[in-house]
């Protein structure tokens, strides 16, 4: 398999570029605070190790978007740690808005060293991301490497347009499905987005090559959180690893739910009572099958995961790295329930 073979050769060199952006804030009196953040991406404390970094799926996606289109994955090494960079300053922030004790499967940093210490560190990461992006004028050209930066940018302000459309949404009880658009388009969405255009962007494609990997990306993070959606209500735990309860349990205003309140019929009567308990979460979760919530999600899953196959061919990936996209590409969107 092309995306195993590769994944030996590039997770380690991801690796070695994040830890060496990141080793910019192990100066003299820093040292507690490099400890925060090398802590956060799993390289120190009880617990490090590849579980806790994460599969490291976008630097992945950028890697091999570069190759396949036509250049070289060491080129885009720069970018590859910014986007994972930024996924982490994310990741460290909505732990703390969400009040998360745990991230992969660890104390997150906000329960560690507190609040304040925890917005600290995620804004160090976020800086560190752009400069990861300092080498980039020595293989490609200013004006690209131009772009990268506002490409970085733009991405992390519908990060920021995302979740708060995500913690609004809480609050809200007139909520449509028509809403929840916007909201996955902010979030996962995005930065899958910016993977796909920065690793072509490193490649030097053309136009419209990059414009393809970039609604690849798109439509790949937009089909990922629907299939996650639909995941967390009827996913078998065993497979999925994460409860079929949790969604039903926290009122998340998943798609599935957002539909079946559309509906208003039993289910929706039931969720505007709250206090969905976990003996309740099994017949819910079957009275909104009933009212075709499941099928609804299900259609909306084909979809996004048919244009983003699409989008992907039309970008036409070249060799072993493009090989290894399809399998990526196969293992993000057909995901079972």
């Amino acid at each position: 398999m092309a995306l195993q073979q590769l994944t030996q050769t590039l997770l380690p060199a991801i690796e070695e570029e994040l830890q060496r952006v990141v080793a910019t804030c192990r100066q003299p009196g820093l040292e507690d605070m490099y400890a925060i953040l090398a802590y956060h991406m799993g390289w120190q404390g009880q617990g490090a190790g590849p579980e806790a970094r994460g599969k490291r799926i976008r630097p992945m996606l950028v890697l091999l978007t570069a190759q396949a289109a036509g250049g070289s994955w060491q080129t885009a090494l720069p970018a590859a740690a910014a986007v994972e960079l930024i996924h982490n300053f994310s990741l460290v922030h909505d732990d703390i808005q969400d009040q998360s004790p745990l991230r992969r499967g660890r104390p997150t940093v906000w329960t560690q060293w507190g609040v304040a210490q925890a917005i600290n560190a995620g804004d160090a990461l976020y800086t560190l991301a752009f400069l990861a992006l300092r080498p980039l004028p020595q293989a490609i050209s200013t004006e690209r490497t131009l772009r990268a930066c506002s490409v970085l940018a733009e991405t992390c302000l519908l990060l920021t347009q995302g979740q708060y459309l995500d913690l609004a949404y809480e609050a809200r009880g007139d909520l449509h499905v028509e809403a929840y658009w916007p909201m996955v388009s902010g979030k996962t969405s995005a930065l899958l987005a910016a993977c796909g255009a920065l690793g072509a962007l490193s490649a030097q494609a053309e136009e419209a090559v990059i414009d393809a990997y970039r609604r690849f990306g798109s439509l790949v993070g937009i089909a990922f959180q629907v299939l996650d959606d639909l995941l967390g209500i009827w996913g078998d735990a065993a497979l999925t690893g994460k409860s079929a309860e949790s969604d039903l349990l926290s009122g998340k205003k998943s798609l599935p739910v957002l539909y079946g309140l559309a509906r208003n019929g039993p289910f929706a009567e039931r969720w505007k009572q709250g206090g969905v308990t976990a003996t309740e979460v099994s017949a819910l979760a079957a009275q909104l099958e009933a009212e075709g919530g499941r099928a609804f999600t299900q259609d909306w899953a084909r979809r996004y995961t048919g244009q983003a196959l699409q989008a992907l061919e039309e970008a036409q990936p070249q060799g072993e790295a493009g090989a290894a996209l399809r399998e990526l590409a196969d293992l993000l969107l057909k995901r079972q329930a």
